[in-house]
C-alpha cells in the first residue's frame, strides 16, 4: 500500500522505539505508538517497554510478592484469548432465559430444570439427579438473570484466563453442585432457581488462590460480605413492620443456602487449584476434583434420610 510522504514524516504513524517499523497500536499509558516486538498485552489494550518498566517499579510489596510466588510454579499459563467458556455459559443461559419466555412454554422449562430435593428422594419414586446442575440456567426473571449474568462476567473474564477453561468450567460445575447440596440440606422441599451458587463459588476460588498467592483480598472479602449479607438486611428491615424475621426471609426469594453452599465449595476449588498447581500435579488436581464432587453428592444422603 502506497504512503503519502505526509504519512511518512508523521512519526506517530512509526514505532517510538523503531521508526522504521509502520503500526497503528498506542500503548494505554503513554499512548505512544508501538511495533509488535514492544507491546505486552495488557487487561485492555497494550503497554510499551518503558510504562512496563515503570508499573513494575511502583509495585506493592505484596504484588511484588504475588508475582514471585506465581511464576516460580508455572502450571496455569495465562490465556490471551478471550474467556469463551465464560462466554459460553453466558450464550446458554441466556438462550435458555429467552426461551422459557415463550408462551406455554416458560413454565414447562422451569418445572423441569428448577432445582427441589424432593426430586432426589428415592423413597418419592422420583429421580431426576440433573437438577442439581440445570438449576444454573433458569432464573425467576430479568434482573435476576441480569445480575447474575453480569457478575459472572466480571470475575470469569479475569478468573477464566488464570485457571484455563477446563479448570473455570470445573469450578463452575461444581459450585452449581455445591450450592444446590447446601439447599437440600439447609431447605429441602424448596424451589430454587439461579446461578447464584456458581457465582459464589467464582467468588470463594478468588478469594482463596488471591489469598494464597499473597494478593490483597480485602475487595473480594468486602464484596463477598456484602453479597451474602444481603438478603439477611432486607429481611431484617421487613421484619420490623411484620414481626416475623423468618417470614421476612423467606419472602425476599434469595436463596442464602445456595450461597454458602457455592462459597464453601469454591473456595475448596481454589484450595485444590492453588496447592496443585504444578505440571506433574495435574492427576493429583483432577482426583482431588472428582473426590469432592463425590463427597458433595454424598452428603445428599443427609436430607433424603430425613424424609424416611
Amino acid at each position: 500500500m502506497s504512503t503519502t510522504d505526509e504519512f511518512r514524516r508523521n512519526s506517530d504513524n512509526f514505532c517510538y522505539r523503531h521508526p522504521d517499523r509502520q503500526s497503528f497500536v498506542l500503548c494505554q499509558r503513554c499512548m505512544r505508538t508501538v511495533c509488535p516486538e514492544c507491546r505486552t498485552p495488557a487487561a485492555v489494550g497494550v503497554i510499551c517497554p518503558e510504562c512496563m518498566a515503570q508499573q513494575r517499579a511502583q509495585q506493592t510489596p505484596a504484588q511484588k510478592k504475588a508475582q514471585r510466588r506465581w511464576a516460580s510454579r508455572p502450571a496455569m499459563a495465562l490465556s490471551t484469548d478471550r474467556p469463551r467458556m465464560t462466554l459460553g455459559i453466558i450464550a446458554i443461559t441466556g438462550l435458555t432465559y429467552i426461551i422459557g419466555l415463550i408462551p406455554g412454554v416458560g413454565s414447562i422449562l422451569t418445572q423441569f430444570l428448577a432445582f427441589n430435593s424432593v426430586f432426589l428422594i428415592p423413597e418419592l419414586g422420583v429421580i431426576q439427579p440433573w437438577r442439581l446442575l440445570t438449576v444454573s440456567l433458569v432464573h425467576s426473571g430479568f434482573f435476576h438473570i441480569a445480575l447474575n449474568m453480569l457478575a459472572l462476567w466480571f470475575i470469569g473474564r479475569s478468573l477464566e484466563p488464570m485457571l484455563g477453561r477446563a479448570r473455570f468450567l470445573a469450578l463452575y460445575l461444581i459450585g452449581t453442585i455445591g450450592g444446590s447440596v447446601a439447599v437440600a440440606l439447609l431447605a429441602p422441599g424448596v424451589w430454587t432457581v439461579g446461578a447464584s451458587g456458581a457465582i459464589f463459588a467464582l467468588f470463594g476460588a478468588l478469594l482463596v488462590i488471591g489469598r494464597h498467592i499473597g494478593a490483597d483480598i480485602r475487595v473480594i472479602a468486602i464484596l463477598i460480605a456484602i453479597n451474602f449479607a444481603w438478603p439477611f438486611v432486607v429481611a431484617g428491615i421487613d421484619a420490623i413492620g411484620s414481626g416475623s424475621f423468618a417470614a421476612s426471609l423467606a419472602a425476599v426469594g434469595i436463596s442464602w443456602q445456595a450461597h454458602l453452599g457455592g462459597l464453601i465449595a469454591g473456595a475448596l476449588v481454589g484450595l485444590i487449584y492453588s496447592r496443585t498447581r504444578a505440571p506433574r500435579q495435574r492427576g493429583v488436581q483432577v482426583g482431588l476434583l472428582v473426590t469432592l464432587g463425590v463427597v458433595l453428592l454424598a452428603l445428599l444422603v443427609i436430607p433424603a434420610l430425613a424424609y424416611v
